[in-house]
């Protein structure tokens, strides 16, 4: 990194830093229930006298608030090792399988586990990280280089979402269940869930970070990263189970959540440059825009309120129509 990028991140950094906490601010105070700027602090520190104002900060504000930020982090990061490894900047997580695995999972517990709505997040999780592992195996067998993902991904995808809709028009009440989760929101979400995906977006972005050498010298292409002494295949492959543990954690309580992965990487390099910075830049942007895309949503319709899903779907559709059309002119 040139030492003008460094004097910039030196800028960006502590700005990106303090829109988040800013951000984190803003989606506590409002809510689609009133709450003055007094009582939110109050509720914050459980004075006395305000009692609802802290059922409702600590069962519903912080909790969304915090699923965002881990939502956020961890597709953004999902989305920067998979743009990285494949050398595609349309590259997301639903790529890999990861929707489409996580959605099968959820379909087929709704529809002969109705009843078992407790195993719908680790389902989630489960169908997310395998589906990605029989794509990474797949295509190890067809042909190892970064094409045979995206190619086995996209197979794989096609097959799992036919069996979602066929599961979906034997029975229209699992469909209806479904919807909710396909959208992607963060409606429910309680604090104790989030641990455990906290934990593996945390491990995922550190050891992405410890491995951000190496995968920088694979935008020289394979044959210039192998002659440095970088291991591609294995690299491709640590990096493919980062970005999948990442965004199976992130579905595991957000649901099918889309776009964060595309677009966020694009406006971190639009600020920064090499994987290190980018993956940082990355995780600030990401949980900025998320925590923002839900207070949108929670806000905009009150009373009732507006999945971030689909808060995330304006605006990153136009992006990934603009980037297409970008892409296109670029050949």
């Amino acid at each position: 990194m040139s030492s003008q990028i460094k004097k910039r991140m030196a800028v960006v950094y502590p700005l990106l830093v303090g829109l988040l906490v800013l951000s984190c601010a803003l989606s506590l105070r409002y809510g689609s229930s009133g709450m003055g700027l007094k009582e939110a602090v109050c509720a914050l520190l459980g004075r006395e006298g305000y009692q609802t104002q802290t059922l409702i900060m600590y069962v519903i504000r912080v909790p969304r608030t915090l699923g965002a930020l881990l939502a956020g982090v961890g597709l953004s990061v999902s989305g920067v090792l998979l743009q990285t490894v494949t050398g595609n900047d349309l590259a997301a997580p639903n790529i890999i399988g990861v929707n489409a695995g996580a959605g099968f999972a959820v379909i087929m517990i709704l529809y002969f586990l109705p009843l078992s709505y407790q195993l719908l997040p680790f389902a989630a999780f489960v169908g997310a990280f395998a589906t990605t592992m029989v794509i990474v195996v797949a295509s190890s067998r067809t042909g190892r280089d970064k094409t045979s993902i995206i190619l086995a991904g996209i197979a794989f995808t096609a097959v799992l979402n036919a069996a979602i809709s066929l599961l979906s028009l034997l029975d229209t009440d699992v469909l209806s269940s479904y919807n909710a989760f396909s959208i992607g929101g963060l409606s429910g979400v309680k604090t104790e869930a989030l641990a455990v995906p906290a934990v593996l977006i945390g491990m995922s972005l550190i050891i992405s970070l410890m491995l951000s050498r190496q995968l920088g010298l694979l935008a020289l292409g394979d044959s210039m990263a192998v002659s440095l002494g970088v291991n591609v295949r294995r690299l491709r492959l640590e990096a493919l189970l980062l970005a999948s543990a990442s965004a199976a954690a992130v579905v595991s309580f957000a649901g099918l959540l889309g776009f964060v992965g595309l677009v966020v990487p694009h406006i971190a390099r639009r600020i920064t440059t090499g994987v290190r910075s980018v993956l940082i830049t990355s995780a600030l942007c990401g949980g900025i825009l998320v925590v923002l895309a839900d207070l949108v949503g929670r806000i905009i319709a009150a009373p009732s309120e507006l999945p971030v899903g689909i808060v995330m779907a304006m605006i990153g559709a136009p992006f990934f129509f603009v980037l297409l059309l970008r892409q296109r002119g670029g050949r």
